[in-house]
């Protein structure tokens, strides 16, 4: 049964009293039942609850964040976002059984599937062209087996894992470090208007909350929450995508970890992972065999390892030039002494395949492809 406003803002205003965290506030429940009865009860029945402090009972039975709620509530309907309470119905299942999900949801969007198997996919904020590469076919190909992706806005690899599963007209879920009006980075307003359209954006934050740093590690755990495994794409041993990781394995949930080259700072993270036991996945269906997913007709667009056919028009030294150039970044130098070309000649090759749209130039006289 859909809530009422007032139940909606009674919610919101017990999540705005100082001292009540998500615990607190579900030992609470426990014992009252709803934030109406909570803020009906007595001084004594209040410090009863075990954690309740005096001061906190006290603050409870102002209630003077009721005015504060409704106005909040007026800025989530004016910027069409809706809230999610933990006792809706719509709440996620699985975030409902982590140690402290949140008791409200800000929600923008289409309504969250109730069924529907999602991945988190989390990595650098700095990526290599590679882990690009690898985060948009894994997302892909999740959406075009029926799977959804969860992960968290940032540019990098949590961007290209978003725009991989819309590509593959799939349900992506964007969870945010700030109120959902505050779409950080900047940069990727267009990205969070697409998911928006076509999948969900959430938060725990209230309307106007800035990108403060100590918010980000406190949602990695709504992104794994929400999710039945974790993927990390590319990360260095420091990356908070590591703490996604660790959320994921107190949650209970499957951890995977991409490879990458020996030679990349970018891949210290995955390969520690792995060693740690996190399962070696190359493609989308390493990950949803885990889940119990059919592999009959299979569609391999996550699989990074299938050598990309190069275009058939191509002349042999173009074709040479292509062969040399692969997933990792490629000097000119380097492919003029692989294929032993006068460097004029490789120059102009090499653009015009870019304007053919073959490969791309990357700062510092790299190709990829």
């Amino acid at each position: 049964m859909k809530m009422s406003s007032d139940e909606r803002c009674a919610w919101l205003a017990l999540c705005l009293t100082p001292g009540l965290g998500n615990t607190l506030i579900k030992r609470l429940l426990g014992a009252f039942g709803d934030p109406k009865n909570i803020f009906k009860a007595g001084f004594l029945e209040l410090c009863s609850v075990e954690g309740v402090r005096r001061s906190v009972a006290s603050e409870i039975l102002k209630n003077k964040f009721a005015l504060e709620a409704e106005r909040e509530l007026k800025r989530v309907e004016k910027g069409n976002a809706r809230i999610i309470a933990f006792s809706d119905p719509s709440y996620p299942k699985l975030l409902r059984e982590i140690d402290s999900p949140p008791m409200v949801l800000y929600a923008k969007g289409k309504e969250l599937p109730p069924d529907k198997t999602f991945v988190a996919m989390v990595g650098s904020r700095n990526p290599t062209p590679y882990g690009i590469k690898v985060a948009q076919k894994i997302g892909i190909g999740l959406a075009r087996r029926g799977a959804g992706v969860a992960s968290g806005l940032a540019r990098g690899i949590d961007s290209a894992s978003h725009m991989g599963c819309l590509k593959g007209g799939g349900f992506t879920i964007a969870v945010l470090g700030t109120g959902i009006d505050r779409i950080y980075p900047a940069m990727n307003k267009r990205l969070s208007e697409d998911i928006a359209e076509n999948g969900t954006i959430i938060s725990e934050f209230p309307m106007g909350t800035p990108p403060e740093p100590r918010n980000f590690p406190i949602r990695n755990r709504v992104i794994s929450g929400l999710s039945k495994g974790v993927a990390v794409v590319e990360a260095t041993k420091k990356s908070g995508s590591l703490i996604t990781a660790s959320c994921a394995l107190d949650q209970g949930r499957e951890v995977f970890a991409v490879p990458g080259s020996v030679d990349s700072f970018k891949s210290t993270g995955t390969h520690f992972l792995i060693k740690q036991g996190a399962k070696l996945v190359e493609n989308a269906e390493d990950i949803l065999e885990e889940f119990g997913f059919n592999r009959k007709g299979a569609w391999d667009g996550g699989d990074f390892k299938t050598p990309v056919a190069a275009p058939v028009d191509m002349n042999e030294s173009e074709k040479k030039i292509y062969d040399i150039i692969g997933d990792y970044p490629t000097h000119i130098d380097q492919i003029v002494r692989l294929g032993n070309m006068d460097p004029g000649q490789v120059s102009g090759i090499l653009m015009k395949m870019e304007l053919m749209g073959m490969v791309q130039q990357l700062p510092g006289n790299m190709f990829v492809r």
